[in-house]
């Protein structure tokens, strides 16, 4: 039993990363109603920034980390409104074409900037440090900083999007835009400012991802598909969903791993695919 509670308690803090990597995808689709098929492409992008920053300029990892914000921000802003705003002007399957062919620029670029390598940040060894709770029972220091992070970004991003005036005009920009014009509001800018928010996620998950993990320039698509199956179980709009969704997917690969390693990944996706012909609306939709 203390084994079984031990596995449940790491994938648990496993799903606080995977949340961290739904929450930007969430905005894209809940909020901004459109698919980012380069999202996960962007948080490798991220996660490569992160190496550069502390091996080849040598900064430390909180520095590394802290200067990632404001770049992901800065990132998600330009993208939106110098790239996604003229494609979302004319149609939906436009935007698509465009992320994804951002996704490949992306992929390609890294390839030929770092290699197929392997990659992994080191940070002075709090990946390696864990705390005692009871028994046989210990966890990382790490772990717990993401989900803690996860459970921050939740929090503040619930409190930006549903209880103040500016997440009530992206959330009306993104509902109707041109009523949204109509009635004075700076469409492209406050589009901008959403995926500013987005390139924010992005960033952390990026750079908590390259402490705690393996990446290489084709990691981007795996991490999509994580983030877009916790977007979907969560429901469209509700990021302590997405925590939940996270969580579920991180237990299904856990338990399918100790069946047989081969079995990880596919675990995750089948109990997906059962809760989505189960409840299609999601866990926890918002109105």
């Amino acid at each position: 039993m203390t084994g079984l509670l031990d596995q449940i308690i790491q994938a648990s803090l496993l799903g606080g990363l995977y949340a961290i990597f739904a929450l930007g995808l969430a905005i894209s689709v809940g909020v901004l109603k459109f698919i980012n098929v380069a999202h996960g492409d962007l948080i490798v992008a991220m996660s490569f920034l992160m190496l550069t920053l502390t091996e080849s300029l040598g900064l430390p990892a909180p520095i590394a980390f802290a200067l990632l914000i404001p770049i992901g921000a800065g990132m998600g802003w330009l993208l939106q409104y110098g790239l996604f705003q003229r494609a979302a002007s004319q149609n939906e399957l436009q935007i698509i074409l465009i992320t994804f062919g951002l996704s490949v620029i992306l992929q390609n670029g890294l390839l030929g900037i770092y290699g197929a390598d392997t990659r992994k940040v080191t940070a002075g060894g709090i990946e390696l440090a864990s705390l005692h709770l009871f028994g046989n029972i210990n966890v990382g220091i790490l772990p717990l900083i993401i989900f803690a992070t996860a459970c921050v970004l939740i929090a503040g991003l619930e409190q930006l999007l549903y209880r103040t005036g500016l997440g009530v005009k992206i959330r009306a920009i993104a509902d109707a835009p041109e009523a949204a014009r109509l009635v004075g509001l700076k469409v492209a800018g406050l589009m901008a400012t959403a995926m500013a928010l987005v390139g924010i996620t992005e960033a952390v998950s990026g750079g908590l991802m390259s402490i705690w993990t393996n990446f290489d320039p084709s990691s981007g698509s795996s991490r999509l598909l994580i983030a877009f199956e916790v977007v979907v179980l969560a429901g469209l709009g509700s990021f302590w969903g997405v925590l939940v969704g996270g969580i579920i997917i991180a237990l299904a690969q856990t338990f399918g791993g100790m069946v047989d390693s081969a079995y990880q990944l596919l675990a995750g996706h089948i109990v997906f695919l059962i809760l989505f012909l189960a409840r299609p609306q999601g866990l926890f939709p918002k109105t």
